[in-house]
């Protein structure tokens, strides 16, 4: 919903342990970003679906708001690219028309409202 993201739209998929819902689910980007928080095969740096951190009554709407809200606003402390991060904080301008440029050549369209 924010920029750089936000004038294109992102396939997700969300993973089920036969586990569940002792185990967390896997969030995976299946649309590349350009982001420090998801690395280049999908993968999400998402805290609140480790072991460390995960509870059984958490739902799945509760992960999907997490992935959208990490999405929304990158945190250069959850990062599985160091690079992007220190881009992210370095230079943020030249980190916002990268992304923009990756999300142009690779999002999909939003559908309409």
């Amino acid at each position: 919903n924010n920029p750089p993201y936000n004038t294109r739209a992102f396939r997700f998929e969300l993973t089920f342990s036969p586990n569940h819902p002792l185990e967390p689910p896997c969030a995976t980007l299946r649309t590349p970003i350009y982001h420090p928080s998801v690395d280049l095969e999908g993968r999400v740096c998402q805290p609140l679906t480790t072991h460390g951190h995960w509870e059984p009554a958490t739902r799945a709407i509760q992960v999907l708001q997490d992935l959208l809200l990490q999405l929304d606003s990158p945190d250069p402390r959850r990062l599985l690219r160091p690079d992007v991060a220190r881009e992210l904080q370095e230079r943020p301008e030249e980190f916002r028309r990268r992304a923009e440029e990756h999300t142009r050549l690779h999002a999909e369209p939003r559908p309409d409202p």
